[in-house]
């Protein structure tokens, strides 16, 4: 079998990191990153934290009502250098949790829904049961909405994932915002890139 003149070991090792879902990795590796790893596997391993590089005024318990969640992620390069930020306001339009994360390498809609899970996150581990989301990325609002197919192989998994932590909610609401109205969240996604 000849090899194709096309392909390189890093392309294909790109391509097979891409398709590891996090449940097989989870199996191969317990207590291991799959991000980190499905890096290591590309040859693009960087050391990511494991928690948001930066959170800021969390409350013990969150109270009853619904949250406002904005999240957005950047990648500068796309794909490239990528950043998640997520901002969570009370029922009474305080700010409650603002959190940045370093993602590594990845795609702007990959980035998307980073951010997306962060927030997620952030807002279940506080108690938060009632979350109106406001993200600036269309694509990834009508996904999640059921508007649009998956159809990218590797947001599916990261869908996936957004669609479990919505099933721990007992109410939520997804809508698309202009990014002029996601600036927080925005800034906060280019602060896990600058600090990363």
């Amino acid at each position: 079998m000849t090899r194709p003149k096309t392909l390189s070991r890093d392309a294909v090792l790109t391509r097979l990191s891409e398709r590891l879902d996090d449940a097989f990795l989870a199996e191969l590796f317990p207590g291991e990153d799959p991000e980190q790893l499905r890096h290591l596997v590309a040859g693009t391993f960087v050391q990511l934290p494991k928690k948001p590089v930066l959170k800021e005024t969390t409350p013990a318990v969150a109270a009853a009502g619904c949250f406002q969640l904005f999240t957005d992620g950047a990648s500068r390069g796309n794909p490239g250098e990528a950043g998640a930020g997520a901002v969570l306001f009370s029922p009474a339009g305080e700010e409650l949790l603002a959190c940045s994360k370093y993602l590594g390498t990845c795609t702007n809609n990959v980035a998307e829904y980073k951010a997306l899970i962060l927030g997620l996150d952030e807002a279940l581990q506080l108690g938060c049961r009632e979350l109106a989301i406001a993200l600036d990325s269309q694509l990834i609002v009508r996904q999640i909405q059921g508007q649009y197919k998956v159809k990218n192989e590797t947001l599916l998994p990261l869908f996936q994932e957004v669609r479990k932590r919505l099933a721990r909610l007992e109410k939520w609401t997804i809508r698309h915002v202009p990014r002029a109205e996601n600036s927080r969240a925005d800034q906060l996604a280019n602060r896990g890139i600058d600090e990363q």
